[in-house]
């Protein structure tokens, strides 16, 4: 009986180690000398080149931070294990432990806050219309009678939808199951037009066979504050992730980081994006915050 309670009280206690350092990020680093890094693999802010390579703005930043940890807690080497996400999983991703931080293009909303928590915001998203160039659609108003793609677990349709000016307008929704597969819905004319965050189009527009014959058309739909993710309620983590990124504000290498990515030709067809830098990006750069998107619109 004795050695039971005994082999109990070893287990409870291993079980509340465990949970312990899931709670603190930092602690399960040192101690395993590895990270979980979540990542994209067709978003504008990353993307895969195949056979485990993952690159783009957000992961190469992320990438940074990391190394900024490595630093901190004084290790002489720090595995990364790149792990994709999806729309879907990357918010159960991260409260499992799989994902210690996702650096994708997750919208800081209020009510992901509650689940999770977000870095300072790195990059300031608009919600755009990506048509066919010859397709005759302009605005909101011209999506009436049409299908329109979005990805399965973002917010984009019900973002359309809510918008005013599309009061009276009745339109079909198609899914795909990540940013490449809604594109080409859009691409093989399954889809009239794909609503989606204005770097995701940018980007699949520049990787595809004929970029020219796509535009961004219509009103800007969204702004969205996008932000690494981490656990809820791990201060210690979070402030160490907002160092970094502040830090990289601070010394320019984030603007470096954004030219590289988006004004540069980029792997894997060296194509730029040729997406500027928004007045709203450098706004939250100037002063670093991780307000949910709630707090733009009241603006």
């Amino acid at each position: 009986m004795k050695k039971h309670l005994l082999a109990l009280a070893i287990t409870t206690l291993a079980a509340s180690s465990v949970f312990a350092q899931a709670g603190d990020t930092l602690a399960k680093i040192k101690a395993s000398g590895s990270v979980s890094l979540g990542v994209r693999e067709s978003s504008g802010l990353g993307y895969t080149l195949g056979n485990g390579k993952y690159v783009g703005f957000h992961t190469e930043m992320g990438e940074r931070v990391l190394a900024d940890v490595q630093k901190q807690l004084g290790l002489a080497k720090l595995n990364i294990t790149y792990q994709p996400v999806t729309s879907q999983n990357r918010i159960p991703l991260v409260q499992n432990g799989t994902v210690d931080i996702e650096c994708g293009s997750t919208t800081n909303n209020a009510a992901r806050q509650k689940d999770v928590s977000f870095a300072v915001t790195t990059y300031v998203e608009e919600v755009r219309i990506a048509v066919k160039a010859n397709s005759g659609i302009t605005a909101i108003k011209d999506l009436n009678g049409k299908t329109v793609a979005t990805t399965t677990g973002t917010t984009s349709v019900q973002t359309l939808r809510k918008n005013e000016r599309a009061g009276g307008i009745d339109f079909k929704e198609v899914y795909g199951k990540d940013h490449a597969d809604s594109f080409l819905l859009l691409e093989s004319g399954r889809a009239d037009a794909f609503v989606m965050d204005g770097s995701i189009l940018a980007a699949n527009i520049s990787k595809s066979k004929a970029p020219g014959d796509y535009k961004i058309v219509g009103e800007v739909l969204s702004v969205e504050p996008i932000a690494c993710m981490l656990r809820k309620d791990d201060t210690a983590f979070k402030k160490a992730v907002d160092d970094s990124i502040k830090r990289q504000i601070a010394d320019g290498s984030l603007a470096k980081l954004y030219d590289k990515w988006f004004m540069q030709p980029i792997p894997p067809a060296n194509v730029k994006v040729g997406l500027p830098i928004s007045e709203a990006t450098k706004a939250a750069w100037a002063s670093p915050n991780d307000k949910p998107m709630e707090d733009y619109a009241k603006k």
